[in-house]
């Protein structure tokens, strides 16, 4: 027979059922006065709803949002090491047979076909060809794979991921006896596609050209295969000597001029205002213009420019771009360096930005008659303003393209340097009632609007975007200290010099290149 015992606990529970009933008034009583407290909570929130909307000069609580530097980037730093467990690459002979690429578009557009390039390549277990550049884009630059990128870097880096060759040995192809095959494969095909429908095709035909290959590989793989895709693009890809020293020569040149600066890919070519289908107050000119060249696209649908432009897929203007920046608190001394091909409407169009900012400033403008031997290559061209983006202390995107979608990836890999995306859906109605409200209120809604499209790394999320502008499974946290953290962005806002970012050392050659302070010698 068990013998119950009382115990404390028991104790404990009968003075609790002995003690007399709250009573009604009491409770009631109780209820009101956390009902109060609750709707004065409340009450004060809904007040100030507007007040804390707006609060973009404010960062973890109540420190003030740098606009030069994010503050929480110290906590991130870019990670591709390979795995433990991530087998090494296959030799030529034992390979499943030999990968050649015919990539597509501008240069940035072909640095995406290149680094999945690579990752197919290890997917199939091939060896691959040094990719072919597209000489018969809208651009026509017939520069090849090694005018542009360090080929011997670019092999060897690779070494223990993929076995890259300049060429097919001239052995096998005469043993084919006839051109490669060539297949085109869909848009963003997963890795079972191409195990699937291409590693066959490949099997039998030993040699093996994918054409046209741009955006051919899904955003999505497993995080190996995309670290991979990291170490292409952020370390394999090392532009040649000369585009490199030329590069890092504008970028201590403005760097000579003022202490830091922002580059901004304006991107309002010709082109680029005739395929986003927007109209810009040129009147029937402007339509009959772009509307030729819109015809060089056979696929394009007919688009409302109105529609276009409250959806946000049209690029601000020069001069917008300028009251962005300026609203969100760059003053008219800060020094541009402004990225661009040919502007659509040329000085008129650019000269409500230069008003703005004063210190304006071109690749033809800093490098002066030392620019013409890369003026007949776009490519080459290109990759220079590439390079001075990406060492700029803020960089202003102005359309959702190649090059802003690789540069912002690259700044996030490379410490989080601050990269400004317009939210060109809120913008657009802010820019249309500019003139139905003073100043202080337009900056304050302009901040409001930016909230998000700063560079932060919070906004960054696993799976949103395109990879290459958000390579999420490449960028880690590291270990919260919270004194370095403090020590670091006090440096920075006490006079440290902020203005050499380590990324610089992907466009030195050798340390040699570096005088005693540090710099490049130019």
């Amino acid at each position: 027979m068990k013998v119950w015992r009382y115990t404390h606990k028991h104790h404990f529970l009968f003075s609790c059922w002995s003690r007399p009933p709250i009573s009604c008034t009491t409770l009631c009583g109780f209820m009101l006065f956390a009902l109060g407290l609750i709707s004065l909570f409340t009450g004060h929130v809904a007040s100030n709803l507007e007040l804390y909307s707006h609060r973009f000069g404010k960062q973890d609580g109540d420190a003030p949002i740098d606009i030069w530097k994010s503050r929480n980037s110290t906590s991130y730093y870019g990670c591709s090491e390979r795995g433990l467990h991530f087998a090494s690459a296959p030799s030529v002979r034992s390979s499943n047979g030999y990968l050649l690429i015919a990539t597509s578009g501008g240069l940035n557009q072909q640095r995406t076909g290149i680094t999945d390039a690579v990752v197919v390549a290890r997917i199939l277990n091939a060896t691959l060809v040094v990719p072919e550049l597209d000489h018969h884009s809208f651009w026509k630059d017939d520069s090849d794979f090694i005018d542009i990128f360090d080929v011997k870097w670019f092999i060897s880096y690779l070494a223990k991921d993929v076995t890259v060759v300049k060429r097919v040995p001239e052995k096998v192809m005469r043993l084919m006896g006839k051109p490669p095959y060539t297949m085109r494969v869909p848009r963003k095909s997963e890795p079972e596609y191409y195990l699937d429908q291409v590693l066959p095709v490949l099997l039998r035909r030993r040699v093996l050209q994918l054409t046209k290959f741009d955006y051919r590989l899904a955003n999505d793989l497993d995080e190996e295969l995309q670290k991979l895709r990291c170490r292409v693009n952020y370390h394999a890809l090392r532009f040649t000597k000369p585009i490199r020293n030329f590069g890092q020569k504008l970028v201590m040149r403005m760097r000579k001029m003022a202490r830091r600066f922002i580059a901004v890919h304006l991107r309002f070519e010709p082109d680029m205002l005739a395929f986003s289908g927007c109209y810009y107050g040129g009147g029937d000119e402007e339509r009959y213009e772009l509307g030729e060249i819109r015809k060089r696209w056979a696929t394009l649908p007919e688009l409302s420019p109105d529609e276009e432009r409250t959806r946000g897929r049209c690029p601000l203007t020069p001069h917008e771009v300028g009251l962005m920046l300026r609203a969100l608190g760059f003053k008219n001394d800060t020094y541009l360096y402004v990225a661009s091909g040919e502007v659509y409407g040329g000085e008129k169009t650019l000269q409500p930005l230069k008003e703005l900012f004063p210190n304006f400033y071109t690749k033809e403008i800093v490098a002066g008659d030392e620019l013409k031997p890369f003026l007949p290559y776009s490519s080459r061209l290109a990759a220079i303003d590439y390079i001075v983006c990406d060492e700029s202390d803020v960089f202003v995107t102005n359309n959702n393209g190649n090059m802003a979608k690789i540069l912002a990836g690259s700044r996030r890999y490379m410490g989080h340097k601050r990269t400004i995306r317009p939210n060109a859906k809120r913008l657009s109605a802010l820019f249309m009632a500019r003139n139905k409200m003073d100043w202080d209120t337009f900056s304050r809604k302009v901040k409001s609007c930016q909230s998000g499209f700063m560079g932060e790394p919070e906004e960054m999320r696993p799976g949103r975007g395109e990879f290459h502008e958000f390579p999420s499974s490449c960028i880690c946290k590291t270990p919260f200290n919270h004194s370095n953290f403090i020590d670091k962005y006090n440096n920075h806002t006490s006079g440290g010099n902020p203005t050499l970012p380590d990324s610089r050392y992907r466009y030195i050659h050798n340390i040699s290149d570096l005088d005693e302070k540090g710099l490049q010698k130019v």
